[in-house]
């Protein structure tokens, strides 16, 4: 139990570290969540600051989740046995990649502003299965393609994991069903101003994507 509160912990403060605050003090001290929509992710990189930063402000958030689940939790710490049933070590990864999410969203060094997860999230299901982003990733941008809003298709692309480790069968299948249904939440909870934007009409569309949208003015 020690080394599962360790490896949590750490994945959190790994989360923490928000790649378009780290990326923008870099880059002459610019915060940008005093810019465009106030989110620190990756869209609102580019959108107020250019497709270079946002590059690397998504590669820092993808790969936080990297480090938390193929690193940080199979990493022994020393002095501490490992210990537990085999169950247990089923559920490390998916709760290291849950707390480094958390983290991202609500970060201890930036007074918990942080932004919506879902970069960090690619980083976390890359870490688990790759197939599961790849489903995850179509399903995205099939949503981006029929209805343009960014928002829109990474709360539904949240929401299919679970749906696609049922159905796939995939192992181990509680840990990742329970991944599958807490990122889900927290994901439409992060985009509630996205959510409240499309129904007053205000929230953009990404027109170079959206299918429907050819020939139609936003």
């Amino acid at each position: 139990m020690i080394e599962l509160i360790l490896k949590v912990v750490a994945s959190y403060l790994v989360g923490s570290l928000i790649g378009g605050l780290i990326v923008g003090r870099l880059r002459g001290g610019v915060d940008i969540r005093t810019l465009g929509s106030g989110n620190a992710g990756g869209t609102n990189a580019l959108r107020t600051q250019g497709k270079s930063f946002a590059l690397w402000v998504m590669l820092i958030d993808i790969g936080k989740g990297i480090v938390a689940t193929r690193v940080i939790a199979s990493l022994p710490l020393p002095g501490i046995a490992v210990s537990g049933p085999d169950t247990l070590r089923e559920w490390l990864p998916v709760l290291c990649g849950l707390a480094a999410i958390v983290g991202h969203c609500y970060p201890v060094w930036y007074g918990f502003r942080g932004g919506k997860g879902v970069a960090t999230l690619i980083g976390v299901m890359c870490g688990l299965d790759p197939s599961l982003l790849l489903a995850v990733l179509v399903v995205w941008l099939l949503m981006v393609m029929l209805f343009g809003f960014v928002g829109l298709a990474s709360i539904v692309a949240a929401a299919s994991i679970v749906l696609f480790v049922a159905a796939s069968g995939m192992q181990p299948q509680e840990p990742l069903l329970v991944f599958g249904v807490a990122v889900a939440l927290l994901v439409a909870f992060t985009h509630r101003t996205n959510i409240a934007r499309m129904r007053a009409g205000t929230e953009p569309r990404a027109k170079r994507l959206w299918l429907l949208g050819r020939g139609r003015q936003d």
